[in-house]
């Protein structure tokens, strides 16, 4: 099966079915590989109710790649880069780990499970995962600052190059 055969089983699967709080919406119609998700917190999470703009890029060799996946939304969280491309930490999106039987749907809610479960011991951002360990109360403090600060409203997506930015309401530079 072509790389983009696959992504348009796998977008018409997860488009048919969504997983649990998220939604898929393409920027082209002329370009299946990139994807903008919009990911509603889940209520038991910390980042409720922020809503998270996060780009998927599938790159020419998937499934036997990875797909490049980035917050656009600032966030605060241990396993994902407090910028403005928020790269992910996720064992199953390393490519040592990466199998080409794993679905997109499957990655997707393991993202969103990250946010109900962040893994400190696995960490991009070692000072928030050292916060989110021994100083709970604080982590979360800072993380519904960034929730108010940049994940209300309507999630905003600028694309350059496929890969993720800031948008307008998710500029850059820290929660105060």
């Amino acid at each position: 099966m072509s790389s983009s055969k696959r992504i348009t089983k796998e977008l018409t699967d997860c488009t048919t079915t969504p997983p649990p709080n998220i939604s898929i919406t393409l920027p082209s119609d002329s370009n299946i590989s990139l994807w903008h998700i919009t990911l509603s917190a889940p209520a038991e999470s910390v980042y409720y109710p922020g809503k998270f703009g996060i780009i998927v890029q599938f790159p020419l060799e998937y499934p036997f790649k990875p797909p490049q996946i980035t917050f656009a939304t600032r966030i605060y969280h241990p396993n994902i880069t407090n910028e403005t491309n928020g790269s992910i930490c996720l064992s199953l999106l390393k490519t040592d780990n990466w199998k080409p039987s794993t679905k997109i749907v499957t990655v997707l809610e393991a993202i969103r499970q990250l946010l109900v479960e962040p893994q400190p011991d696995d960490p991009l951002e070692t000072r928030i995962a050292e916060q989110y360990k021994n100083e709970r109360k604080e982590f979360e403090k800072e993380a519904r600052a960034y929730v108010s600060k940049y994940a209300k409203g309507q999630v905003k997506f600028n694309v350059v190059d496929g890969a993720g930015a800031a948008g307008e309401g998710q500029q850059a530079g820290r929660a105060s």
